[in-house]
C-alpha cells in the first residue's frame, strides 16, 4: 500500500527537569507518512431493533468482536469485524455512557460520567463488580466524579481516569480494594486538565490523555511522571494494540499565537476556570467550549513520535455522510489495521479500511 508523506508538527524528544524529575518532553518537527482510509458502508449488519445514540466507546476482544458503548437502548451492542451482529445488553441509565474496554480476561469493563460508576461485566453483561457509588459524586477513595475510563492490567490491578469531576488516576487492586491515586487540576507536569483516556502498554507503563491540556501524559504504575508528549494532537481517545502502537484519536492540537509551548487550549479556560462544570441540560454533553476544528487519528511508538497520521472527514452538520465523523471520541484497530471510531454528535459507529 502507498502512504502519501506529508509534514506534520510533532513533538522531539527532549529531556527536561520538572520538579527534579527528569521527563521526557516534546517539541520538534518530523515528516509523517498520511494514510487515507475510506469507510465500510456494509458495517455494521445492525439490526433495525437497536438504535444508536452518541455513541463515546468502542474495544475489541480477542475472538474479533466488537463492543460499542451508546447513549441509547441496548447500552452495550456487540458486533464482528465483518458486521455480524452478535448480542447486546443494556444498563440501567446508559445517558452517561462513556468509554468501554475489555480486560486481559475477556470481562467488560464501562465508564459512567453522569452514575459516576466503573463496573466490570461479563462479556454477556452481567455485572461482576461495582466502583464508586450511583448517584453520589466524591473526591475520597469510595467516590468518583464522573470517570472517563479505565484500563485494566494483567494482574488484574484496576486504574480508572477520574475524570471531568477529580482530575485525577486511581488505583485499585483486582477485588477493587484502593491503593493510590494521583493529579489534581492544572497545566503543570503532572496535573490535568481533563484525564479523558488511559491504556497501559506490554511495561505497564500507563497512557492519559490529558484532553484540554492538548497532551499525553505517561507514568508509571505508582503515579511517577514519566513522559508528557505536548502538542501532537488533542487526544479524546486512545487504544494500545499488542504491538505496543498507540492509536489517538481526536483534533490537531492548537495553540493561540503567542501562546507558550505546552500550554492549554484557549478555548478550554472558561470551563477549567469553572470547575469543569457546564449546564447541558439532561442529556451530557463533552464540556468542551467549542467543536474541534477537525478530525484526526494518529499512530505513535512509546517515545511520542508519530509513525502514521489519518485525516479524517469532518462533518459540518451531524449526522452528515457515511465516512464522516462529528467528535471523534473512541477507536479501536483490529489486526488487520482496521480502525473502528465512535463519535459523539454522529452518533454511529464506523469502520474504516485503509486506502490502496
Amino acid at each position: 500500500m502507498r502512504a502519501n508523506r506529508g509534514a506534520f508538527k510533532v513533538a522531539a524528544l527532549l529531556v527536561v527537569l520538572f520538579g527534579g524529575l527528569g521527563v521526557t518532553a516534546a517539541s520538534y518537527q518530523q515528516t509523517v507518512p498520511t494514510a487515507h482510509y475510506v469507510v465500510d458502508p456494509t458495517w455494521p449488519r445492525k439490526p433495525e431493533r437497536l438504535t444508536w445514540g452518541q455513541t463515546p466507546g468502542i474495544a475489541l476482544d480477542g475472538q474479533g468482536q466488537v463492543y460499542i458503548s451508546t447513549r441509547s437502548t441496548p447500552a452495550v451492542q456487540v458486533y464482528r469485524t465483518d458486521g455480524t451482529y452478535v448480542r447486546a445488553w443494556d444498563i440501567k441509565d446508559s445517558t452517561g455512557a462513556h468509554f468501554i474496554r475489555v480486560d486481559p480476561e475477556g470481562n467488560i469493563w464501562t465508564t459512567d460520567i453522569k452514575s459516576h460508576l466503573v463496573c466490570k461485566h461479563s462479556p454477556d453483561g452481567k455485572v461482576l463488580l461495582t466502583l464508586g457509588e450511583a448517584g453520589r459524586a466524591g473526591t475520597d477513595e469510595k467516590h468518583f466524579d464522573r470517570p472517563t475510563d479505565v484500563v485494566v492490567l494483567p494482574a488484574g490491578d484496576i486504574f480508572v481516569s477520574d475524570g471531568y469531576g477529580n482530575r485525577r488516576v486511581i488505583h485499585f487492586d483486582k477485588t477493587g480494594k484502593y491503593i493510590n491515586q494521583w493529579g489534581e487540576a492544572g497545566t503543570k507536569p503532572g496535573q490535568f486538565a481533563l484525564p479523558h483516556s488511559i491504556v497501559a502498554d506490554t511495561r505497564e507503563r500507563l497512557y492519559v490523555a490529558d484532553r484540554e491540556n492538548a497532551r499525553i501524559q505517561v507514568f508509571d504504575t505508582n503515579g511517577k511522571l514519566l513522559a508528557v508528549w505536548t502538542n501532537v494532537i488533542t487526544p479524546w481517545g486512545l487504544y494500545m494494540t499488542k504491538k505496543d502502537e498507540l492509536w489517538v484519536c481526536g483534533s490537531s492540537a492548537l495553540r493561540a499565537a503567542g501562546q507558550r509551548e505546552g500550554a492549554a487550549d484557549p478555548r478550554v479556560e472558561a470551563v477549567r476556570s469553572s470547575g469543569g462544570k457546564r449546564d447541558s441540560g439532561e442529556t451530557i454533553s463533552e464540556w468542551a467550549v467549542l467543536p474541534p476544528p477537525d478530525q484526526i487519528a494518529i499512530k505513535l511508538n512509546l517515545q511520542g513520535q508519530v509513525l502514521l497520521r489519518v485525516p479524517l472527514v469532518k462533518t459540518p452538520t451531524p449526522p452528515g455522510k457515511t465516512g464522516e465523523l462529528d467528535w471523534v471520541h473512541g477507536i479501536a484497530v483490529d489486526s488487520q489495521g482496521n480502525l473502528y471510531l465512535g463519535d459523539i454528535q454522529g452518533q454511529r459507529a464506523q469502520k474504516l479500511v485503509r486506502k490502496p
